[in-house]
C-alpha cells in the first residue's frame, strides 16, 4: 500500500516525498526536465500572485521530482512566507544536503538557524558557506553575524571587515553590524562612531536605530538611546522590536509601570496577521516587570505564555536523550581509577591563567566576574566558548577514531602523551587573540555557561586552576531560567519541567566530578555573597591568590559590558530582591518539587513558604 499521509513538518508533501525521503534513491538533474513546465507554471502563478495554483504547481513537481532544487527552494520561500517554519527548516535543509555547495540554501539555513539559536550548527554552515565563496561579502557576513552572537566577536570583527574590503565600499548595513559587534566587545565610542555613519548612509532603517539604541542603553546613555526609540518609531510605530526596547529602557530608569504600560497597550492591539503582537521576548521583559512590581501571579502567566509562543513558533525544546547521552558518557569515562592513569598538561607561567567560574545559568555567576575583575589582576574573559571549542576537535587532534570524552584513551598511547599540552596551548592562543587579555593581569574569567559539564577536560588542561562554583537555590534558578530565554544546556530552558530535570542532571555530574578528581574547588553561596559580601569576597580571592582590593565591593561602577542576560543588574548595587524569590511562585512549581526536592536537600536548601 502507497503511504499518502502528509509530511507531519507541515510542507504538504507526502511523506515519503519530504521527511522520510529515501536520498539515495534521487534521480540526478537531467533527468527531472519533464518538470519543468510545471516550474515555469509555478513561477507564472506566484507572479500573478496565484498562491493556491503555485502551490499546487509546485507539488506536483516535487512528486514526480523530490531532489529538484529549485522546487524546494521556491516551496522553502512559500512556506517561510507562511510562518510554517518546520516546513521551512526540513526543505532548506534537504537542498543543503543534496547540494553542499548550493550558496543560497547555505545563507538561508544558517540565518535560520542563527534565529532560533542554534549557534554551534549555524556556525557549521556559514564556515561552510565561506569555502563555497571565499570572496563573497554575504559569506563573511553570515561568519560575522554567527561569531558575533557566539561570543567572539574579535573574529567576527575579522569577517566584517572582510565585508567591508570586499565590497570596496562603506556598506551601511555592515558598518551597523559591525558597531554591534564593537558593543559586543564593549568598545563603545568605536560602535557609537560607526553607528552615526551608519545612520547617516542610510537613516531609514529600522535595525540600525534600534541596535544604536541598544548599545546605548548597554552603556547606560539612558536620554540618547530613548531619542533613537523615537527615531526608530518613527520607521516602524507598531513594531513590537520598537516596544520593547523603549520597556527596556524605562524598566533600566526604573519607570516600571511606563514600561508595564506600553507592553500592555501594545499586546491588546492587533499586527498584520489580526494576532496579538507581543512576542516571546516581550512577553518576558513583561513577566519581569509585574515580577519588580510583585505581581506574581500575572508575571507567570506572561513568563508562561511567552515559552508556550517560542516553542509554538519554532524554538528547540529540551534534547533530553542528547543530554543524557553526553552525561553518562561523561561519568564512565572520568572516574578515579582511569584518570589516575591519565597525564596531566603542565602550567604555563608565560601568561595570565584561567579562573573558571562555573555554576548552572542564572546562578550569580556575572555578578562574582563583574566583581572580580574590578580587580587589576584579573581580567574579564566573559563566556568563553573554548572548553566546547576543545572538546570537538580532541578526535583531530589526538588523531582517534573515537569522539569525546572517548578519544581521551590516546592519551596511554606513547606518541599523544603531549595531547593535552597542545589542548591546552589551542584554548590559551585562543584567549591570547580575543584581546580580553590587559597589561598587569596574572588571570582571566571563564564564565561559559553548564562548563561544569566538562570539569574533567578541565581539570586534565588546567589542573592548578581554580575553580569558582556558584551556588543558588535551585528553586530561585529555575524561576529566573524560566523567565528568559536561554539556549545553553541543550535548549533546556525552553520548559519548566526540563529546567529542573537539567538542573538535576548537570549537578549530579558535577558531584560525581568532586568524588572522582582532586579539583582546586570553592564552592559560594549566592545568598552568602549578598548577606556577607565582604566576607565572601576576601574568602575568593584569597582562594584565588590574590589580595583583597576593597574596590571590588563596587562592582556596579565597573564599566565593562558583560554579554549576558544579567548585564543590567550588575551595573546596580548589590540587591536582595532575587534571594529566595521563588517563594512568590512556590504554587506554580509545585509539578517540579519531586524533581529537584533530593538536589535541593544534597546542597543544603530548603523549601521553605
Amino acid at each position: 500500500m502507497i503511504d499518502m499521509t502528509f509530511c507531519p513538518c507541515g510542507s504538504k508533501l507526502r511523506r515519503l516525498r519530504c521527511c522520510a525521503l529515501d536520498m539515495n534513491q534521487l534521480s540526478p538533474m537531467d533527468a527531472t526536465a519533464a518538470v519543468i513546465p510545471l516550474l515555469q507554471a509555478a513561477e507564472k502563478a506566484f507572479a500573478a500572485q496565484e498562491i493556491a495554483a503555485g502551490e499546487a504547481a509546485l507539488l506536483q513537481a516535487l512528486e514526480l521530482a523530490p531532489g529538484r532544487e529549485d522546487a524546494l527552494m521556491a516551496l522553502y520561500r512559500l512556506r517561510r512566507s507562511e510562518q510554517i517554519m518546520p516546513a521551512a527548516e526540513a526543505l532548506v535543509r534537504r537542498v543543503v544536503s543534496i547540494n553542499p555547495n548550493n550558496f543560497a540554501a547555505t545563507n538561508e539555513l544558517t540565518l535560520m538557524l542563527l534565529g532560533r539559536g542554534a549557534l554551534a550548527e549555524a556556525e557549521n554552515h556559514a564556515r561552510n558557506a565561506i569555502r563555497i565563496a571565499p570572496r563573497n561579502p554575504q559569506a563573511h557576513n553570515l561568519m560575522g553575524l554567527v561569531l558575533t552572537e557566539g561570543n567572539r566577536p574579535l573574529i567576527g570583527e575579522y569577517h566584517y571587515r572582510q565585508v567591508l574590503e570586499l565590497a570596496e565600499r562603506e556598506e551601511p548595513i555592515t558598518l551597523a553590524n559591525l558597531a554591534w559587534n564593537l558593543k559586543s566587545q564593549g568598545r563603545m565610542e568605536e560602535a557609537r562612531a560607526l553607528y552615526v555613519k551608519s545612520a547617516a548612509l542610510k537613516p531609514d532603517v529600522l535595525q540600525t536605530m534600534l541596535g544604536w539604541a541598544r548599545m546605548e542603553e548597554a552603556d547606560r546613555q539612558f536620554d540618547r538611546a530613548l531619542k533613537l526609540v523615537d527615531m526608530a518609531i518613527k520607521l516602524a510605530p507598531d513594531n513590537p522590536s520598537v516596544i520593547l526596547t523603549r520597556a527596556t529602557i524605562l524598566a533600566r530608569q526604573h519607570h516600571n509601570e511606563q514600561a508595564l504600560a506600553l507592553l500592555n497597550a501594545d499586546e491588546h492591539s492587533e499586527g498584520q496577521t489580526g494576532k496579538p503582537r507581543l512576542g516571546p521576548a516581550e512577553l518576558s521583559e513583561k513577566g519581569r516587570l509585574l515580577d519588580r512590581m510583585g505581581r506574581f501571579d500575572e508575571a507567570w502567566e506572561a513568563f508562561a505564555a511567552g515559552k508556550k509562543l517560542a516553542v509554538d513558533m519554532g524554538a528547540r525544546t529540551y534534547l533530553a536523550d542528547m543530554a543524557g547521552d553526553m552525561v553518562a558518557r561523561l561519568r564512565h569515562f572520568f572516574t578515579e581509577r582511569r584518570l589516575a592513569t591519565l597525564p596531566r598538561a603542565e602550567p604555563r607561567r608565560d601568561m595570565p591563567q584561567p579562573v573558571f567560574i562555573i555554576g548552572f545559568p542564572r546562578s550569580g555567576t556575572t555578578l562574582i566576574e563583574q566583581t572580580l575583575s574590578v580587580h587589576p589582576a584579573i581580567a574579564a574573559g566573559d563566556e568563553l566558548p573554548y572548553v566546547n571549542d576543545i572538546t570537538n576537535i580532541i578526535p583531530r587532534m589526538l588523531a582517534s577514531p573515537l569522539s569525546y570524552p572517548e578519544a581521551l584513551a590516546e592519551l596511554w598511547m606513547g606518541d599523544q602523551r603531549d595531547g593535552l599540552d597542545m589542548l591546552r596551548d589551542y584554548y590559551l592562543e585562543r584567549v591570547r587573540k580575543s584581546g580580553i587579555l590587559r597589561e598587569g593581569a596574572s588571570w582571566f574569567t571563564d564564565k561559559m555557561p553548564l562548563n561544569e559539564t566538562h570539569l574533567g577536560i578541565i581539570h586534565l588542561l588546567f589542573p592548578q586552576a581554580p575553580i569558582i562554583h556558584l551556588l543558588r537555590h535551585p528553586l530561585d534558578v529555575v524561576v529566573s531560567v524560566y523567565s528568559n530565554h536561554l539556549t545553553h544546556g541543550y535548549f533546556c530552558a525552553a520548559e519548566l519541567a526540563s529546567i529542573a530535570r537539567h538542573y538535576v542532571l548537570i549537578a549530579d555530574l558535577i558531584a560525581h566530578y568532586k568524588e572522582n578528581m582532586s579539583l582546586r574547588y570553592l564552592a559560594v553561596r549566592y545568598e552568602d555573597v549578598v548577606d556577607h559580601q565582604e566576607r565572601e569576597i576576601r574568602r575568593t580571592l584569597d582562594f584565588i591568590g590574590e589580595a583583597f582590593d576593597p574596590a571590588c565591593l563596587n562592582f556596579e561602577t565597573n564599566q565593562r559590558y558583560a554579554r549576558t542576560a544579567s548585564y543590567a543588574q550588575v551595573t546596580e548595587k548589590l540587591y536582595d530582591r532575587s534571594r529566595y524569590r521563588y517563594r512568590a511562585y512556590l504554587k506554580h512549581l509545585e509539578p517540579i518539587l519531586p524533581i529537584l526536592a533530593p538536589t535541593i536537600e544534597r546542597l543544603g536548601y530548603k523549601i521553605e513558604d
